[in-house]
C-alpha cells in the first residue's frame, strides 16, 4: 500500500488560487560607459539606478539590476571585462545574469584634440571591436542594446581634449545599429529617437557640459527603455 505522505499530495486547487507561486526575479546586468554609470544626474543616479530602485521598491517587480558603467569606457574596454563581470553576477552558485544591457560607443567616436583630429578608436578597428563585443555578449544570454545620446556640439571640447559632433556620432552608432541586426540583437536607437523630437527637447536634456544627460534626461531615457517592445515582450513572456 502506498502512503502519500504532505509533500506527495497535491495542493488543493482553491489554495494554489489563493497562494499563487511568486514569478521567479531577473537577474541583469548592465555594462557601458558613463550613460550606463549615470553621470549627471544627481538627483536619480541615473537611468539604470532610477530602474532598480523602481525594481526594488515594494511595488516593484523585485528585478536585481547590476550597474556597471565605467565613465570613459569604450568598446574595446566592456569587451575585455564582460565576461568576468557576467560571470559574477549570478548571485546563486551555478546561476548567471538572465540578460545584459549594453550601451557603449560615444566614446569611441570622440575626436582628440581638434575639430578634425582623429577618431579616438579608428573606423575601421570600431567596427571590429563592436562585432567582437556582440558576439561575445550573445554567446552568454539575451542582449539589449541601448544606443548614445545626441552632444550639444556647440559646448566642445569636453575635458578641453575630445570634440563630438553629430555625424561621427550617426557613423558610429549605424556600425552598432547594424552589428546587432545581423545578428538578431535588439536596438534602441535613442539618438535618432531624441533628434526627432526637436532641438528644444532634446537640448533641454542635456547637462551643461553636452555630453551626458541630466535628470531630466535620464529619466526621459528610463521612460523609452520601458515602454520600447522588445522590453515589454521580453518581460511579458518571461510572466512579469
Amino acid at each position: 500500500m502506498q502512503i502519500l505522505t504532505n509533500i506527495d499530495r497535491p495542493f488543493p486547487q482553491e489554495f494554489l488560487l489563493s497562494n499563487p507561486v511568486p514569478a521567479p526575479t531577473l537577474r541583469l546586468v548592465a555594462l557601458g560607459d558613463s550613460l550606463i554609470y549615470g553621470f549627471g544626474d544627481p538627483d536619480g543616479g541615473g537611468w539604470i539606478e532610477r530602474l532598480r530602485r523602481r525594481w526594488m521598491s515594494p511595488q516593484g517587480e523585485d528585478h536585481a539590476l547590476y550597474n556597471l558603467g565605467v565613465r570613459g569606457d569604450r568598446v574595446r574596454q566592456v569587451a575585455q571585462r564582460l565576461q568576468a563581470e557576467f560571470n559574477h553576477r549570478g548571485e546563486l552558485r551555478h546561476r548567471v545574469p538572465d540578460a545584459i544591457i549594453l550601451s557603449v560607443g560615444l566614446n569611441d567616436s570622440a575626436r582628440l584634440g581638434r575639430l578634425n583630429g582623429k577618431n579616438f578608436t579608428e573606423f575601421e578597428t570600431f567596427q571590429e571591436d563592436v562585432a567582437h563585443l556582440l558576439d561575445q555578449a550573445a554567446e552568454l544570454c539575451p542582449v539589449y542594446f541601448v544606443g548614445m545620446t545626441p552632444v550639444n556640439e556647440m559646448h566642445m571640447p569636453f575635458s578641453n581634449c575630445l570634440y563630438y559632433n553629430h555625424a561621427d556620432q550617426y557613423r558610429y552608432k549605424e556600425v552598432i545599429r547594424a552589428a546587432c541586426t545581423a545578428r538578431e540583437i535588439p536596438y534602441l536607437d535613442i539618438f535618432e529617437m531624441w533628434l526627432t523630437r526637436g532641438e528644444n527637447w532634446w537640448r533641454s536634456r542635456l547637462h551643461p557640459d553636452g555630453l551626458h544627460p541630466n535628470s531630466e534626461g535620464y529619466q526621459s531615457l528610463l521612460e523609452d527603455f520601458l515602454t520600447w517592445q522588445p522590453i515589454r515582450r521580453w518581460i511579458g513572456a518571461e510572466g512579469r
